[in-house]
């Protein structure tokens, strides 16, 4: 069964206000401009839903904040009145009372951090359940030029840079919070003290800035590396029997290398520029204290300061350093959320080209499956001199099946293409009963055209819910009814647990026949009104292929039905044969027919057989 894909967004995702991309258009990776603001934006997006959550986990952080800066100011009660002034009991008073906001703190920050993590995985599952629908609205032209493993980046690594920023909020606004009431408190404590203590901020403040215009580019250059090596290291495994198959394991891991190198070094620039930063964030907080100790010192041998006032003076300039440590840790993570947040909308971005149309409906109930192409002209990429169909008109009866043959490259794939609106037509019209497709519902379409593929697809999962795959609620009786009818029911209840056997990644635990039978069993079951076969038995070996005609057959009775085929005993299951050549129409016939009349048609059928007869497919 077709994808049912390109449908409506879900509800609460935002539309895309990108412009409309042709059908032919693709999405190509490339640099951006150093333009953060889809970056920024993205991530606001990403916190807005959760802004309670995000007030909850700031207000126990000003509480926290609150409890931590007072331990200071009880610290220096008790070093004045009960060590200075010898009294135990106010010793004993301050000492408990620290205790005490030391509970409050700690209770404060668990909260702090449960929320911040809460909300920063809750977003993720939202963006990432965004992304996902979204990627499944895309068309196929979009698809067919997306390297997975850019896709397969996005979706985690990426989204994962996001999730590490969103935690940092609460925190980072207590530790702001935190340096404004620690710096007031020292103003109010002793200005002048206060201002040789707190010189350097300026100075952090520029160097702040630089950092910051340092390390975007870096952690883009980062993030695409990132992707590049998750390509690899995809197209590696889901290829691997290519691999195995060419002994070109070495190459691979060359390559993995490569592009692992080419991580590391990106990694090694970003360090770098921490490296720089950092020891700076370290170093003026202690001219700090230095400044504290020696004029402040000065001050309480002078009778001008307390002891227990020089002592909570240091110790709010200690505390003022995790804070402004944090500062260049927040930096680096929000450019490499932002670099993350700006490749997550470029897909977002991207309009997808196949929609509903204003007004669209389902097709007529009770229709047979007519089928008809009118002066159809379509091209891949738009504009291009030679399109692939040019003039195309073909008419299917009702519960007729018709055999499209071809040379390579004629166009009969790209006819099964149009029926279900993988791509749309640059001229001219599909319509099944009556109607333009295009006018049709796309889920509706699809869900009345089924297809199987040449590449078979089936996923890691129970033959059973391979079959169920567009109808996981179909009943047992049914699903093994479309398996009885493609052949495939005798060798599932042979296997160990039947319909229940689960199947390796793509289904490679099975022959191809199998894999074949499986497939057809899945479109029986969603009961199309067209069924397309794309080269269903090319994958099949040809001593075997008998068996998946047979099922063929019975399956294609009575049945609009598109059959793409290169052999000559598939072929002649069909009612009529058309013959195409550059994307035109030139003969058609019954398959007997066309074998008297037509020389191509020998020619295309003679050339597949010396094809195969050598291993390579025409």
């Amino acid at each position: 069964m077709a994808s049912r894909t390109d449908t409506a967004a879900p509800a609460g995702a935002p539309a895309s206000t990108a412009p409309p991309t042709e059908a032919g258009s693709v999405f190509t990776p490339a640099p951006v401009p150093d333009d953060r603001r889809p970056g920024w934006r993205l991530v606001l997006l990403s916190v807005k839903p959760h802004r309670g959550s995000i007030a909850l986990g700031v207000s126990a952080g000003l509480v926290w904040t609150l409890a931590k800066v007072s331990v200071p100011k009880l610290t220096q009660k008790g070093i004045d009145e009960g060590i200075i002034g010898n009294q135990q009991g106010a010793l004993l008073k301050w000492a408990l009372l620290i205790l005490a906001v030391g509970v409050v703190s700690a209770t404060a920050m668990g909260f702090r951090r449960y929320q911040a993590f809460g909300t920063a995985w809750k977003a993720e599952t939202e963006l990432r359940q965004r992304l996902f629908a979204h990627l499944q609205r895309l068309h196929f032209a979009f698809h067919d030029q997306a390297q997975t493993g850019q896709l397969m980046a996005r979706s985690a690594t990426d989204i994962q840079a996001v999730n590490q920023f969103l935690v940092m909020i609460p925190i980072t606004i207590s530790n702001v919070v935190t340096m404004a009431a620690i710096t007031t408190i020292l103003v109010l404590m002793n200005a002048k003290l206060a201002f040789v203590a707190l010189i350097a901020l300026p100075l952090i403040n520029l160097f702040a800035k630089r950092f910051s215009s340092k390390i975007h580019p870096a952690s883009m250059a980062l993030q695409a590396e990132l992707a590049d090596l998750a390509t690899v290291v995809e197209e590696s495994i889901t290829g691997i029997r290519v691999v195995k198959g060419f002994g070109a394991e070495s190459i691979q891991y060359d390559r993995l290398v490569d592009q692992s190198t080419r991580v590391y070094d990106r990694s090694m620039t970003l360090a770098r520029i921490r490296a720089v930063f950092n020891p700076v964030l370290d170093f003026l907080p202690a001219v700090g204290l230095v400044a504290v100790l020696w004029y402040g010192g000065r001050q309480v041998l002078s009778g001008h300061l307390s002891l227990g006032e020089l002592v909570a003076f240091n110790v709010y300039v200690f505390m003022l350093i995790p804070p402004l440590r944090m500062t260049g840790m927040l930096i680096a993570q929000a450019q490499r959320a932002v670099a993350a947040g700006e490749r997550i909308d470029q897909i977002l971005r991207t309009d997808p080209a196949i929609v509903d149309r204003p007004k669209a409906r389902d097709l007529p109930v009770g229709g047979g499956g007519e089928l008809r192409f009118e002066d159809v002209t379509f091209a891949y990429i738009a504009g291009a001199a030679q399109p692939v169909l040019r003039g195309f008109d073909l008419f299917v009866r009702p519960g007729e099946s018709v055999a499209i043959v071809g040379a390579t490259g004629s166009g009969k794939t790209t006819v099964a293409r149009l029926i279900p609106r993988f791509y749309d037509v640059g001229s001219g019209r599909v319509l099944i009963d009556g109607v333009d497709i295009r006018d049709v519902k796309v889920a509706n379409l699809r869900q009345n055209v089924g297809i199987v593929f040449e590449d078979t697809f089936l996923f890691s999962d129970s033959i059973r819910n391979n079959i169920a795959f567009a109808s996981p609620a179909a009943p047992q009786e049914q699903v093994e009814r479309a398996a009885r009818l493609s052949g495939a029911h005798e060798f599932i209840s042979a296997l160990p647990e039947g319909y229940d056997t689960l199947i390796g990644e793509r289904g490679f635990s099975l022959s191809g026949g199998q894999r074949q039978r499986v497939a057809l069993a899945r479109a029986i079951l969603a009961d199309p009104r067209v069924l397309i076969l794309d080269d269903a038995t090319s994958s099949v070996d040809p001593t075997k292929e008998h068996e998946i005609r047979e099922a063929l057959a019975e399956v294609m009775r009575n049945r609009t039905t598109i059959v793409i085929a290169h052999r000559p005993a598939t072929i002649a299951l069909a009612d009529r044969v058309v013959l195409l050549d550059e994307g035109r129409v030139v003969a058609e016939g019954t398959h007997e027919e066309l074998l008297v009349s037509s020389e191509r048609y020998r020619e295309v059928l003679a050339r597949q057989a010396a094809a195969e007869s050598d291993g390579v497919e025409a």
